[in-house]
């Protein structure tokens, strides 16, 4: 196998695209794109993820930063130290570096980062949208500051954008509805402008992840839910293990092993999350729809517990870009 087909766009796309050049495979891109989201706030671990995958330490260090986090959960304003930059999806898009020859083409293997997938379905782990508006910043303090709001109906998520402005995102109704419910984000916000059309916000997840000529990638494979600020992050890791798994068996490796230790890799890793989400949906409110988000992370939870029983433990581990086998990195 020599020749790998890349169809997406975005930075599990590019980075599997920068990681098997490297490598030494020829890499073709057939550049699908999906709506773009306004805002993307790049954690410093996000940030230093997709920094060392393309070997560019000051990475958006121009980018405006977020320096705290306030967050009112379940009880009064709790103020959090964060550091994270702040891009549009079309400006991260824009300085990613382009490896690889455009357009469609047949490869030895296929990485989807894009839908359709060959087969399967996509499992999702609760009913929830979120919605995005455009608002103008009554206080400067937020132009450093990201807001965290859970209300009765759902939960509210400021992030600034230009001096001024901002990007609020609701969750479990419309903005306005939430809004009315927020002591923490409507004191500091007006003027909401159109609104996005709704997309999901529920966590996901495709299965199978892979098969015998092809795997899948980035946000096609797995759905974070937006609570927990780390989709971005998550893309980048699921990038790094793929093109390791495609250079592995490029190399000759064990293909079935190689392709169920990342199915398994990845379904461990939304199980991580069903969890962590299950515990911000357990304090954010006791209404039904609290109530029926958390039962159906809890569930996702279970789901996940049962098909990682059925697969065989891990036989390989990250060394930088390469997988090695377990035993030979103990």
């Amino acid at each position: 196998m020599t020749s790998i087909a890349i169809r997406g766009s975005g930075i599990a796309a590019s980075g599997c695209a920068h990681i098997l050049t490297g490598a030494g495979l020829r890499v073709a891109i057939e550049d699908i794109r999906r709506p773009s989201v306004p805002t993307i706030m790049l954690s410093d671990p996000a940030l230093g993820l997709i920094r060392g995958v393309f070997d560019r330490p000051d990475l958006f260090a121009d980018r405006p930063r977020v320096k705290r986090r306030v967050v009112a959960w379940g009880g009064p304003p709790v103020v959090v130290p964060h550091g994270a930059a702040l891009a549009s999806e079309e400006e991260v898009q824009a300085v990613l570096p382009v490896v690889g020859q455009s357009g469609a083409g047949a490869g030895d293997f296929t990485i989807h980062t894009a839908p359709p997938l060959p087969l399967g379905d996509m499992r999702l782990f609760g009913e929830r949208h979120a919605v995005a508006a455009r608002v103008r910043l009554r206080d400067p303090a937020c132009g450093d500051e990201a807001r965290i709001e859970a209300v009765a109906g759902g939960w509210l998520y400021l992030v600034p954008a230009q001096v001024g402005a901002g990007w609020l995102l609701g969750v479990g109704g419309t903005i306005e509805a939430l809004l009315g419910q927020s002591a923490l984000i409507a004191p500091v916000v007006d003027a909401v402008g159109a609104v996005s059309t709704p997309f999901l916000a529920a966590p996901r997840l495709h299965l199978p992840l892979q098969d015998a000529d092809w795997l899948a990638c980035g946000t096609v494979a797995l759905g974070f839910d937006p609570i927990c600020g780390d989709g971005t992050a998550q893309s980048v890791r699921e990038a790094i293990l793929a093109a390791a798994v495609v250079t592995a068996i490029a190399e000759g490796g064990d293909r079935g092993a190689l392709l169920g230790h990342y199915q398994s890799m990845l379904i461990a890793a939304m199980r991580r999350h069903l969890l962590l989400c299950a515990q911000f949906y357990a304090n954010g409110g006791k209404g039904d729809w609290w109530c029926a988000q958390h039962d159906a992370l809890m569930e996702g939870h279970r789901h996940c517990t049962a098909l990682l029983a059925r697969m065989p433990e891990p036989r390989f581990l990250l060394d930088g870009f390469r997988l090695v086998p377990r035993q030979a990195a103990a």
